[in-house]
């Protein structure tokens, strides 16, 4: 059985930082104002097209179902960061996950033991250079480690804007580094066309895609156009057993 929120947020200790707490939303207004930092930076700031029917949130059906983190600054109690996580047993009551629109995972859900899908990431623009990634990922690590989760999986994006060209040396770097076997490789609904190229070692990759890899974390096939957000999608999928030693020592040996 899934463990009650508010028992998980009571156990959830400090990350390794004063300033930066991470928590588990608990309330209506705790969600709203996730929903709210979300619709300021993928809609307002990053151009994406809203679907929402609530003003100023960024919300859908699977919002519901999901345990939502939120990282907040202590010195002055601003929501800087927030993930929502949908678990097996919060994709049975929604009856399906987030990525299955975009992926066929026939392959991926065939795994034995729990999944925990991982979506909709995004920090304050003033938060970015700093701690604020690494304050989130403490909270899923303590989830991952509380609820028995076996996968991470989600979608992670890879921007469209610097052109297609960006695309195809992001994917050429991925191909090189992370690729999962064809045994646990998922195929686009709506596949992102871009020309292949060579791998470049110089390429920055964007910073959660890049936090995605450190940890250990595979890219399982080819992209997704994703429109609404106007972004090529990889499908990501992290074992647990395979958690880089880094950040299983910061992490999850934490809180063990």
């Amino acid at each position: 059985m899934a463990m009650p929120q508010e028992v998980l947020q009571n156990r959830i200790p400090p990350a390794p930082t004063p300033r930066l707490h991470v928590t588990i939303a608990q309330s209506p207004g705790e969600i709203d104002a996730c929903l709210r930092l979300r619709y300021r930076i993928f809609v307002d700031e990053l151009g994406a097209h809203k679907t929402s029917p609530r003003p100023d949130l960024d919300v859908d059906e699977f919002d519901e179902h999901c345990m939502h983190l939120m990282v907040r600054d202590r010195t002055h109690g601003q929501l800087v960061g927030t993930t929502r996580l949908l678990t097996s047993d919060g994709a049975a009551s929604a009856n399906m996950y987030y990525s299955q629109s975009e992926f066929d995972l026939t392959r991926i859900l065939c795994l034995p033991g729990r999944f925990m899908e991982i979506g909709r990431t995004c920090i304050d623009s003033a938060y970015r250079s700093g701690s604020a990634l690494a304050v989130l990922w403490h909270g899923l690590a303590h989830i991952m480690v509380m609820q028995n989760i076996d996968y991470l999986i989600g979608c992670a994006s890879i921007p469209v804007d610097p052109g297609l060209s960006y695309v195809a040396t992001v994917m050429a770097e991925l191909q090189r580094r992370c690729y999962a076997p064809e045994h646990l490789r998922v195929y686009p609904r709506v596949p992102m066309a871009y020309r292949r190229t060579a791998a470049s070692e110089t390429v920055n990759l964007p910073p959660l895609l890049k936090g995605y890899i450190h940890s250990g974390a595979m890219v399982c096939g080819e992209p997704a156009w994703d429109e609404a957000f106007n972004v090529a999608d990889v499908f990501i999928l992290l074992e647990r057993d395979r958690l880089n030693r880094r950040y299983a020592r910061h992490f999850v040996h934490r809180i063990n």
